[in-house]
């Protein structure tokens, strides 16, 4: 196990270290005007979603690791307190990379990437077209983290308005999680796609209380055939099959434990414990 100080190594080492371990990261795909009305549209994959009642996205424009100086997305925001966090999706992956390098700030990235600003309805800053999903939002505060090069920025917005494309939506009217095709970043030049080779469901327990993995008996939880993750699905399970339950099931030929994960992988989790409980 390599343990590291923060300390004791280069930031742009940090930097590689906390971006390859922590990801994929959504990306915001950040339309900003200035006091003059200038556009920038730049993306921050330091960002998420932190509150639903307020609405709150917050992301961080960091300082230039080279250089120390700040974003002209973060200019932007402090001036007018005011932006567009435009969702990315496979469809304008390249465009919105393209628009990452390091312009001008006389320069327009909606015009060098290609994508079309549309008026927003509630703020200044432009929204991206093509983007599925765009949260109008206006800024709430604004924490400075440092003032080095690296140092993150962050950004608490409240989002005002939401505009969707109606075809990411599915038959309930929510969003379908195949259609929008979102993309994340990685470490490096790495991007992930949540496609159908990437995306698995798992059922969330909120109304359902697990035995938990303490409860399995010790032969069942020090398999060498059974992982981490068969484990937790056999503990996700309210209650363990009755012994008449158990003696009902249809006599196995195989090892009770190779044929158990089978059944876990079928997502008979139920049938499983049987196998595995059965004399």
């Amino acid at each position: 196990m390599l343990t590291i100080d923060p300390k004791e190594i280069p930031v742009p080492k940090l930097h590689h270290y906390l971006l390859g371990a922590i990801g994929p990261r959504p990306i915001a795909f950040a339309s900003t005007v200035d006091n003059n009305g200038n556009r920038n549209l730049s993306p921050f994959s330091f960002f998420n979603v932190f509150s639903a009642n307020p609405p709150i996205l917050v992301f961080s424009p960091a300082r230039s690791g080279r250089t120390g100086e700040t974003k002209n997305t973060f200019d932007n925001v402090k001036e007018t307190k005011e932006v567009v966090i435009n969702i990315v999706n496979y469809d304008i992956v390249q465009q919105m990379s393209l628009s990452s390098s390091p312009y001008g700030k006389d320069v327009d990235e909606f015009i060098k990437s290609g994508l079309t600003p549309i008026a927003s309805e509630t703020i200044k800053p432009f929204r991206v077209k093509e983007s599925p999903v765009q949260f109008e939002c206006k800024v709430n505060e604004i924490v400075e983290l440092g003032q080095n090069g690296g140092a993150g920025n962050l950004v608490i917005c409240e989002v005002l308005k939401i505009h969707i494309n109606e075809e990411v939506l599915d038959e309930n009217g929510m969003i379908d999680q195949h259609k929008i095709d979102l993309v994340s970043r990685m470490g490096g030049n790495w991007y992930c796609r949540a496609n159908d080779e990437s995306m698995f469901e798992i059922q969330k327990p909120i109304t359902t209380i697990g035995i938990g993995v303490d409860a399995i008996p010790s032969e069942i939880k020090n398999s060498k055939i059974l992982t981490g993750n068969d484990l937790g699905l056999l503990g996700s399970v309210e209650s363990i099959p009755s012994e008449s339950e158990i003696s009902a099931y249809p006599t196995i030929t195989g090892e009770k434990h190779h044929e158990a994960k089978k059944l876990i992988e079928n997502g008979e989790i139920e049938n499983a414990w049987k196998v595995l409980l059965s004399k």
